[in-house]
């Protein structure tokens, strides 16, 4: 909205809510007038003596106060004091097209219950009600409302509620007359019965949403969302997002799916580095990119091909789930990887941690990103006493971390947060506490017990499995055998193997059952592989053969030059102690 005739002057004093006295300079000199305050709230912080004010001129030259204060500087930051501008403010950005597309019908001033509510807007089947409330009340880069009690104000929520039991779409809009502000809260200090009423109001399917403004002396333009925080003891949550995002800007990893962030990268990167370090996936997540640079390519490929491009990276379900939601894709979205937060979801693999680090990295949406870096790094701030591994934890903080997302980052928030996690507050010892973006925030930190979050229940023991390997070769092959297509490891190749640590006298009767006969055998060190809920426990033997001829009726063995597994048939890690002895490099060896 727009102002004409505006002129600058100095508050001296505010006789009733309706009037101040200021000063303007008039012909030389400064001279005193009576003027109409357009916002009948205290504003008590704002009016100081000798504050400059803007003033615009009355049209009616028959009212006694000839101007209207509009706007005060507050340091460095102008605040607009107007109280019909949120709404005018409102009225011009919905006919933008900005908040809800597509209206069909915008209507001001509409009465449902017993309130009168700033809008009504209809969309298709949607009826929409919308209040808005101005903010000139800021604390420390706070804005927060209402700055004095207020019933009606309380009553409006109310009857929002009962709207959106009805079947309205229903919101709250906090238009801050102001730029500079961290997030929003109700003013529970000031008036504790709003703040409950607007925490049952978002609970009930209210839609509380807070923005700045654009202000100069002769305007007010709806700006950039504000985070909304509506319980006090998650205040800090809402001062969390500038110190980091000026942390990461000075710190963050160069990481190759970071510097090019498309959608394809950014997905096969995040599923690469579940589990997995950062700098263990950067060379597998080049070659893998080398190989299969598109969804295309990743739909097509054999699995063994991309179970060969993944050996060594364990869990290897993540790679077929990979190449199952490629196909998703080709088929349910022409090849092109969906956007949305929902749809993601859908694709094969893909939990709701992987849907929100795509959508808001490579689509920038505020959706969260919650891995267990973040629930450790967030139980630690909030000296949350809640179990990360319980599901119900992971969703309370994803819900808690929404509003405070900075619209305008969404992924750089997320891969911050996964940055600090990683790099200083760390697990597993004494996190770098003198060097977090969070230190004067951090109540783990200002009591001392970092060291006692996050809380986690005990898991289970694993199971133990006794093996013996056999790396089984004559003078030109070594035999491997394919693992069955489900279950661990699946569809991966290994050594034959006998259930159980065996002596040597039982491995030569298990030679003599398959028809061989070992020229040599000599005995290799031990080895143990630990999976998330098992421990292999192997012991190894390298077993020379005069020929392998006679064991070839079992047809689940595969006889093979060694160097062809370097390039042909993907073994897992668990055998990394074994390989060697075939003088052949797989996996992580290979990198």
């Amino acid at each position: 909205m727009i102002y004409e005739n505006i002129t600058p002057g100095r508050f001296l004093e505010r006789p009733n809510r309706f009037i101040a006295r200021v000063e303007i300079q008039q012909e030389g000199e400064w001279q005193t007038h009576t003027v109409h305050v357009k916002n009948t709230g205290r504003c008590r912080e704002l009016l100081l003596p000798g504050t400059e004010v803007y003033l615009t001129k009355s049209g009616n030259p028959q009212r006694k106060t000839q101007y209207d204060l509009i706007a005060v500087r507050k340091g460095d930051v102008l605040v607009n004091m107007d109280s019909n501008a949120p709404n005018q403010a409102v009225k011009e950005w919905l006919e933008e097209g900005h908040g809800i597309e597509g209206l069909t019908l915008i209507r001001p001033e509409t009465t449902y219950g017993n309130s009168r509510f700033d809008f009504y807007a209809e969309k298709n089947d949607r009826k929409i009600l919308m209040e808005v409330k101005g903010v000139t009340l800021e604390q420390q880069g706070i804005a927060l409302f209402p700055d004095a009690p207020s019933e009606r104000a309380v009553k409006h929520v109310e009857e929002l509620v009962a709207a959106a039991q009805a079947g309205f779409e229903c919101y709250i809009v906090f238009v801050i007359q102001m730029k500079g502000i961290t997030f929003f809260t109700p003013n529970k200090k000031t008036q504790p019965e709003f703040a409950d009423a607007l925490a049952r109001a978002s609970k009930a399917g209210v839609r509380i949403l807070a923005y700045d403004c654009l202000i100069q002396a002769n305007s007010m333009k709806l700006d950039q969302p504000v985070p909304v925080v509506l319980e006090v003891e998650k205040q800090v949550l809402g001062r969390i997002a500038t110190p980091l995002l000026a942390w990461y800007d000075e710190n963050r990893r160069r990481l190759p799916w970071r510097e090019v962030p498309t959608p394809y990268r950014v997905w096969v990167s995040e599923i690469m580095l579940q589990q997995t370090r950062v700098e263990a996936v950067k060379p597998y997540f080049e070659r893998f990119m080398n190989a299969l640079p598109d969804i295309e390519t990743l739909a097509a490929v054999e699995e063994d091909v991309l179970l060969k491009l993944w050996e060594g990276l364990g869990y290897y379900s993540r790679a077929r789930n990979l190449k199952k939601a490629a196909i998703q894709i080709m088929e349910d979205y022409g090849g092109k990887m969906p956007s949305d937060y929902d749809s993601l979801l859908k694709l094969k693999g893909i939990g709701s941690y992987t849907a929100g680090a795509v959508a808001s990295i490579a689509f920038r949406q505020s959706v969260p990103a919650v891995d267990g870096n973040v629930l450790r790094v967030i139980a630690r701030l909030m000296a949350d006493d809640g179990d990360i591994l319980d599901p119900s934890v992971k969703k309370r903080v994803e819900q808690d971390l929404r509003p405070v997302m900075p619209p305008e980052r969404p992924g750089d928030f997320n891969q911050a947060l996964m940055e600090l996690g990683a790099t200083v507050c760390l697990p597993n010892g004494a996190p770098r506490c003198d060097v977090c973006p969070w230190n004067e925030l951090c109540r783990a930190n200002e009591n001392g017990t970092q060291l006692e979050y996050p809380k986690k229940s005990a898991k289970k023991p694993r199971k133990i499995e006794k093996k013996t390997i056999l790396v089984l070769r004559d003078s030109q092959s070594a035999a491997i055998r394919k693992r069955p297509a489900n279950g661990l490891l699946a569809g991966l190749y290994e050594f034959p193997s006998i259930e159980g640590h065996a002596s040597q006298e039982e491995v030569l009767a298990w030679l003599k059952q398959q028809g061989v006969h070992a020229v040599r055998l000599e005995r290799l060190p031990d080895s143990k592989h630990i999976f998330t809920h098992k421990e292999w426990h192997m012991i190894g033997y390298m077993v020379l053969v005069d020929e392998l001829e006679p064991m070839k009726k079992d047809k689940k063995l595969l006889f093979v030059k060694p160097q062809e597994t370097e390039e042909k048939y993907p073994i897992p890690s668990a055998f990394a102690a074994y390989t060697r002895y075939l003088n052949i490099k797989t996996g992580k060896e290979r990198m």
